[in-house]
């Protein structure tokens, strides 16, 4: 299927705006365009773009570590696919390798992330129990 900007922000919850600076930074490639200059997206180009949205709100990346997730995702398909298709093994290994080190700073960085929400999160809740606490006393007095 494919999607005129309008409806891939729609799609997406973004933005045109958002969608074309996504483009123009290299997040998203540069899509189709019609005889009149239209952008066209198909559904990998959507699908990408959910990605980039929910690991901007869920997971709090900065655009550059959103980059680094997309294109390692890219990465893996493209090394799976090569994988079943070639029998280079050296090169997959090595290859492998790459991918497996770059995920795993991905997934130490999320966890930095989720202690930082932890901690966060902990906070507010004494913060919420303070404010509890004088509600109670002030409700006591009345």
């Amino acid at each position: 299927m494919l999607y005129k900007i309008e409806e891939a922000a729609q799609t997406t919850g973004l933005t045109k705006r958002a969608i074309r600076y996504y483009e123009q930074i290299g997040l998203i490639s540069a899509p189709e365009r019609t005889e009149k200059g239209t952008r066209v997206y198909d559904d990998q180009d959507i699908e990408r773009l959910q990605n980039v949205v929910t690991a901007k709100e869920v997971l709090g990346f900065s655009l550059q570590e959103l980059q680094q997730y997309l294109d390692l995702k890219e990465q893996v398909k493209t090394v799976y696919s090569h994988y079943q298709s070639v029998q280079e093994t050296t090169m997959q290994h090595e290859d492998l390798k790459q991918i497996s080190d770059s995920l795993q700073a991905q997934i130490d960085m999320l966890d930095q992330k989720i202690n930082q929400m932890t901690t966060f999160k902990t906070e507010m809740e004494n913060l919420k129990n303070q404010a509890d606490n004088v509600l109670s006393s002030f409700n006591k007095e009345k």
